[in-house]
């Protein structure tokens, strides 16, 4: 979470920390740029770590970070940082280091004048970290982010450049994913995002904006949003008038237009209300979830004598797939993608398909299945299964599937995540483009066995049909 405006930025970083708890993590941790008195500038440390402006004041970069609860955190934080209005703020999963103080985020450069957060894995972690090493860097902590906070360092100190160049050059250098914030106490009235691979978000409030990985760490305080897209930045600042303004730009410095969007997201729908843990609420409210899923699109149709024996007929509507309804009923097979407890659904959704409707069905980890070099034919139907929308593994294969032309509706489970939104601009296009295909293109063939299946495969090869098919999210 990021935030930038009138409002003390701790106190509003801390609440949308508080709404991400549901996701689970190890530690917290909270960064605001403050004003400096002339005086405590003279007297505290070297001038390199105090840096000033072009308004006039000396600034600073506070960090407050603490292993465990994000409520131990604002214990930890009640004293201090109380004045920034600009600030950044994390909750971490431990994947490079253990949860301690020292690996929670937020990082800072060498000298102390940057900040950043950082979702995400650097893939080059060991090689950037030999080379920084060798130019004389010492890393304060075991994590990959550490690593592009001391990029960012290092190409302002190669050439001085504005934060948002040294952001857009330090990470031409990062492999990997990311969804990073990043703030500096030489130019304390901004902040830089960056996405690649990790959602981010902007929420336009009322002279006020946030960034973050989640639409419910906004939602208390805007409705509007509006998504970054892969290889895409946002740069919010303040002028020197006090208004706050945003762009968001490509990492190649292309200006873009973005719509803004509206949140249908309800306050009440994140809180755990009267229930001690995330994982009960979701427990307990199933039923209710199942028949909200079903509202709309399962219908009871009854004859006169049906009614009276109590048999009847019910009709389910999936709207986008009716009319696609003949192509999947002809796939040989559905192959099902998922992580965690969406694999566990998938695997539910394997025994319902094969009892009902007869069909064969696979389910794959997404984790391996990507790394996998699988026999997928035009036929086939892909289903990725995602809760958030959001898991990596499983929108890496949703691409992939695009380009080999298999057939890949999107299953998930939140507000508006990457994949629905990518599903939602392709497939009309899509659409269109497989309606106009020729009919010995689409038409309905009997079931394959296995091997007629490889042997089909291996006759396409190269020569498969470029055709990109219908996506859908359901």
């Amino acid at each position: 979470v990021a935030y930038l405006g009138p409002s003390t930025a701790k106190d509003v970083m801390l609440a949308g920390l508080a709404r991400l708890e549901y996701r689970g993590y190890d530690s917290a941790g909270v960064a605001c740029v403050e004003a400096v008195p002339p005086a405590a500038a003279t007297a505290n440390g070297p001038p390199s770590v105090k840096r000033r402006s072009s308004s006039g004041p000396s600034h600073t970069i506070g960090v407050v970070k603490a292993a465990g609860k994000v409520s131990v955190l604002a214990s930890r934080s009640s004293s201090s940082l109380n004045t920034g209005t600009v600030g950044i703020a994390h909750t971490r999963w431990a994947t490079h280091g253990a949860p301690t103080d020292a690996n929670a985020h937020p990082h800072t450069s060498s000298d102390g004048g940057l900040a950043i957060v950082h979702n995400g894995i650097v893939e080059n972690f060991v090689a950037l970290r030999e080379e920084l090493q060798r130019k004389g860097y010492r890393m304060a902590s075991e994590t990959d982010t550490e690593l592009i906070a001391h990029l960012i360092s290092d190409v302002r100190k190669q050439k001085w450049m504005p934060l948002e160049e040294a952001v857009r050059q330090a990470l031409s250098q990062v492999q990997g994913a990311y969804g990073i914030c990043v703030i500096s106490s030489e130019e304390p009235d901004l902040l830089v995002g960056a996405r690649k691979g990790s959602p981010l978000l902007l929420g336009i409030g009322e002279d006020e904006y946030l960034l973050a990985s989640d639409a419910s760490a906004v939602i208390e305080r805007t409705r509007r949003v509006t998504y970054l897209n892969d290889g895409e930045m946002v740069v919010v600042a303040r002028t020197p008038s006090g208004a706050c303004t945003y762009e968001i730009k490509t990492l190649e410095n292309i200006k873009l237009c973005r719509e803004v969007e509206e949140l249908q997201l309800k306050l009440e729908d994140i809180q755990k209300g009267s229930f001690k843990h995330f994982m009960l609420k979701e427990i307990c409210e199933q039923p209710e979830v199942l028949e909200n899923a079903m509202r709309g699109r399962v219908t009871n149709r009854h004859s006169a004598g049906s009614r009276e024996s109590g048999s009847g007929c019910n009709d389910v509507l999936l709207g986008g797939l009716s009319e696609h309804w003949p192509a999947l009923a002809a796939a040989p097979r559905i192959i099902v993608v998922a992580c965690g407890t969406s694999h566990h659904a998938g695997l539910i959704g394997e025994y319902l398909l094969e009892n009902l409707a007869r069909m064969p069905c696979e389910v794959e980890y997404a984790s391996e299945f990507r790394y996998r070099n699988p026999i997928l034919c035009r036929e086939d139907v892909l289903i990725a299964i995602s809760q958030s929308g959001e898991t990596a593994d499983t929108r890496s294969l949703r691409r992939r599937s695009g380009k080999s032309a298999v057939r890949s509706p999107a299953a998930r489970g939140t507000h508006r995540p990457t994949r629905s939104r990518r599903c939602s601009s392709r497939g009309q296009r899509a659409a269109s483009a497989w309606a106009s295909a020729t009919p010995s293109a689409r038409r309905s063939r009997a079931r394959p066995t296995a091997a007629s299946t490889c042997t089909r495969a291996r006759r396409l090869g190269s020569r498969r049909p470029r055709l990109s098919p219908p996506s859908w999210s359901l």
